[in-house]
């Protein structure tokens, strides 16, 4: 098997499976059930094991297997099946529509009585697990890997059971295991079984299955490893050489760092390394450059993709670039600096101070009071003069030096003008191709409450970068006024619904736009800012801090102690800074409850800053505020700077659970609107105070706001750009 394109300097690929003869010979008795879906027409759905277990077709369409349309359709198994069973196995090869909503069963072999089953065997792909129980949910006994079933593809699924251990299987490979399971199937029912079905819950009020089969059996004992892997190989052939395919490790012809090698691939592969110079590049990645007066180290490496019984094999060749002189750092390092928005500087600058090849860098300004070395900026009034500001970089590194120039121009700071309404950006959720990109609505005059959408209400900004989505967009305008950034998600859940993938190994970037007017805006650009034991990069926003003279940018990231991000998951809030939205200082913790909070966002006043954040625990007794808003204020927005409790619960008793806060104060009055997302409910609720300290919210009664939106901003504007984005949308 060959795949189509590799990235980086591939120079080998095979594949291996691993042939019938190396596994484990099958039963001899064969399947107890065995369909294979390759009937015509009708609604038998004939039993190929020669054991007379022909099943019954309620709805569903042949070709290419069966498919079930997730409303009405299922199979009916014959009655009895788990009757004498002390061991068991469960295949199927299964697809799963990426529509697929609610909570549903693949199969479920057992009993049921009203809305509560009653004893059954189950599979689900939400949190992909297999149940055994002898009553209902309380009972259950179960094997599961927390995270769902990637839909819009073929996978193999396997469960076994036998003497106490339950092991299930992704596409041939174990995932799971439970060696304390006490239930045999035979008990189930006392062998009494009288709903078993394929695409059917045993609960009443669960959703059908949407999706098709193209092989289900069961088996009276346990299959070996390699038995399962045999039957998964066609599967697993595929799914490997997909991770395989994916494997990217950027620019391998010129290395000086550390290499990212990943270790598992999105469908569940185990990846391993091999080196032939590990004194050079480590198996881990570890990258150690020859000496300076060495010549450069050229490196193969070998990657091992391992799912089921299939392997795929790639080899990349890499130049590891001997340790640089001080001629060559230099010369690497001065090339390297680049100040956006040369041509018009509106804000502080980035003015780098160490270069990434060890380089030290100053700065001096013919213009301090304009520009300053440490790239702070004051414009002239309103008014004044357009300045031109000479900036002179000397980067040096032992006895090497380079001096560089550069022309800033800073014009005046504009006119200020009074806001008369407001702009709303938003995304619309996963449900339509379209929903997640930045939408935006414009305040009926000066009302904050009531939204007429823009741009017929189609997107006004799409991304084609990243994972070509964005959610929960943020707007900030500069502190001079003139000049707005926005950031977003680079997220795309419509077509794949897959939310365990996107949290566990999604994008670590930001989606960035900026405009000095709010209807032309730069291209998109991506900017990684989360670490690498980062899962994603969820709603990141944005304030400007006078102390630092620079944005305080934060988002939500859970974070895990494997590389397979398997362990340690819940979400804390991030925190960085920038000037520029290009340049961000090292990604650090800045909110870490011991569980998931997330979806923070920020107001000041009086010199306090009001933060509220998402309390993402489940809504129990003991965690009554899970799922609504908590409330904290600081005087800082230093990243050590100590918080403290204002309230929680906000929203509770007014919507059902709340995400996704956005504040703003009024443009009339003394008066603050916090909206907050009722998800799965009526979406944005806003609510209002005329006291931030208090921490009291009111809901207010009537509203006008644009159709679904969810997370996004709600910006203050003046007359003259709402004149502008009225005319442009």
């Amino acid at each position: 098997m060959t795949s189509k394109r590799f990235i980086g300097a591939v120079v080998a690929i095979a594949a291996v499976t691993v042939p019938a003869a190396a596994a484990v010979a099958a039963p001899a008795d064969g399947p107890l059930l065995w369909y294979q879906f390759d009937e015509a027409g009708g609604t038998v759905v004939a039993d190929a094991s020669g054991n007379g277990h022909d099943g019954t077709l309620v709805g569903g369409t042949w070709g290419d297997g069966l498919a079930l349309d997730g409303v009405d359709d299922y199979v009916d198994l014959p009655d009895d099946l788990l009757a004498g069973l002390d061991a068991i196995t469960v295949t199927a090869e299964v697809y799963i529509e990426p529509s697929q909503s609610g909570a549903y069963f693949i199969y479920g072999l057992g009993n049921s009585s009203g809305s509560w089953g009653d004893g059954y065997l189950f599979t689900t792909g939400n949190g992909y697990k297999t149940s055994i129980s002898t009553c209902h949910w309380t009972c259950e006994q179960n094997t599961s890997t927390g995270q769902n079933l990637a839909r819009g593809t073929w996978n193999h699924l396997a469960y076994t059971l036998e003497g106490g251990t339950a092991v299930l299987y992704l596409n041939g490979q174990e995932v799971d295991r439970n060696e304390a399971v006490t239930i045999k199937p035979g008990d189930i029912g006392a062998g009494s079984t009288a709903a078993n079905y394929l695409g059917r819950s045993l609960y009443s009020g669960d959703r059908y299955f949407h999706g098709r089969f193209a092989d289900f059996r069961i088996y009276d004992g346990a299959l070996a490893p390699a038995e399962i892997g045999e039957q998964a190989a066609l599967i697993s052939a595929e799914k490997a050489a997909e991770d395989a395919a994916a494997i990217d490790l950027g620019d391998t012809g010129a290395v000086t760092g550390d290499l990212d090698l990943p270790v598992q691939g999105a469908n569940g592969s185990q990846i391993t390394w091999a080196s032939s110079r590990p004194d050079v590049i480590a198996t881990d990645g570890t990258v150690t450059r020859p000496a300076m007066d060495a010549d450069d180290a050229t490196v193969t490496l070998t990657a091992t993709v391992n799912l089921g019984t299939v392997q795929e094999q790639l080899a990349f060749t890499a130049t590891v670039l001997a340790e640089f002189d001080d001629e060559e750092a230099v010369a690497l390092d001065a090339a390297a600096i680049v100040i956006p928005n040369l041509d018009d500087v509106r804000s502080a600058v980035n003015l780098p101070t160490n270069g990434a090849n060890g380089s030290q860098i100053t700065w001096k300004s013919n213009h301090p009071n304009v520009i300053a070395t440490d790239g702070t900026v004051n414009r002239d009034e309103p008014g004044g003069k357009t300045r031109k500001v000479r900036l002179t970089a000397t980067v040096q590194r032992g006895g090497e030096k380079e001096k560089l120039h550069f022309t800033a121009t800073v014009p005046p700071l504009p006119a200020e003008a009074d806001y008369a309404g407001y702009f709303f950006t938003y995304f619309t959720g996963e449900g339509t191709p379209t929903g997640e990109q930045v939408y935006g609505a414009l305040s009926n005059g000066d009302d904050p409450l009531s939204f007429t959408e823009l741009n017929e209400a189609q997107p006004i900004l799409t991304s084609d970068q990243g994972e070509q989505g964005v959610r929960d967009p943020f707007l900030i305008r500069s502190p001079e006024g003139d000049r707005f950034f926005l950031i977003a998600t680079d997220l795309k859940i419509n077509g794949n619904g897959d939310w365990n993938r996107a949290q566990r190994h999604g994008s670590l970037s930001i989606m960035v736009w900026e405009s000095d007017d709010l209807v032309n805006w730069s291209e998109g650009r991506l900017v990684e800012v989360s670490p690498e034991n980062a899962g994603a990069t969820w709603a990141p926003e944005a304030y400007w801090d006078p102390e630092q003279q620079a944005y305080v940018v934060y988002w939500a990231s859970p974070l895990f102690a494997t590389d397979d991000h398997s362990e340690g998951f819940y979400h804390r809030m991030m925190y960085a800074t920038t000037r520029d939205f290009v340049n961000f200082s090292e990604a650090r913790v800045w909110v870490d409850q011991g569980y998931s909070t997330i979806d923070s966002t920020m107001i000041a006043s009086d010199g306090v800053y009001y933060r509220f954040t998402k309390d993402e625990r489940s809504n129990s007794a003991s965690t009554p505020c899970g799922k609504f808003i908590l409330a904290e204020t600081a005087t800082s927005l230093a990243p050590d700077a100590e918080w403290q409790f204002l309230a929680d619960c906000i929203g509770s008793g007014a919507i059902g659970a709340g995400e996704g806060p956005l504040v703003f104060k009024s443009n009339t009055a003394d008066k603050w609107y916090l909206f907050i997302d009722e998800f799965g409910g009526r979406g944005y609720v806003p609510f209002e105070t005329t006291d931030l300290a208090s921490g009291e919210w009111t809901p207010v009664a009537e509203y006008d706001l644009p159709s679904s939106p969810r997370h996004g901003t709600v910006l203050p504007i003046t007359a003259a750009e709402y004149e502008r984005l009225q005319k442009a949308w």
